[in-house]
């Protein structure tokens, strides 16, 4: 169990995927996400491709120093970046972890000139608290983005970006 009571009690830092904890937290959200939606409109990335240049992985950790949630930030260059693999613990929901999360990759978005953000996450019951983050931080739905398919298992997002 978590030793966080709130969102202040967590440390947010860049980090590589490559770790066993952070393993571990990918393979929890990818068993959250196996029962929500057909497994070929599920576009997980592994920790290895976490792992490449143009991925940061932040990792939030509690007091006791164990990963409560993550989130990725991929640079697809000419000032396009998507929020990638966003995940906090169930038990640690509803503390706000997920939006300091999404506030760093905001963060790291502008000081590498990117202007426009996506994200795709799904469109099935399961996935209202991550439409609730993107939703209260100013991302808008939208059209298909990149090139994940229209398939109506997916919601996708976009938040323009000021310098």
């Amino acid at each position: 169990m978590s030793a966080l009571a709130t969102a202040a009690d967590v440390a947010i830092g860049i980090e590589t995927p490559l770790q066993d904890d952070v393993r571990t937290m990918v393979a929890a959200l990818n068993a959250y996400l196996i029962p929500l939606t057909p497994r070929e409109f599920q576009f997980q990335l592994t920790a290895e491709q976490m792992a490449e240049p143009t991925v940061t992985v932040f990792v939030a950790r509690d007091t006791g120093r164990q990963p409560v949630g993550m989130g990725s930030l991929k640079d697809h260059g000419d000032g396009l970046g998507e929020v990638k693999r966003m995940y906090t613990l169930p038990e640690i929901r509803g503390k706000r972890v997920g939006s300091l999360l999404l506030g760093r990759i905001e963060a790291l978005a502008r000081e590498k000139g990117i202007v426009r953000l996506v994200l795709e996450t799904g469109e099935a019951p399961g996935f209202e608290p991550a439409w609730r983050i993107y939703e209260r931080s100013g991302f808008s739905v939208c059209g298909a983005v990149l090139d994940y398919p229209d398939s109506g298992f997916s919601r996708f997002y976009e938040k323009y970006l000021s310098a």
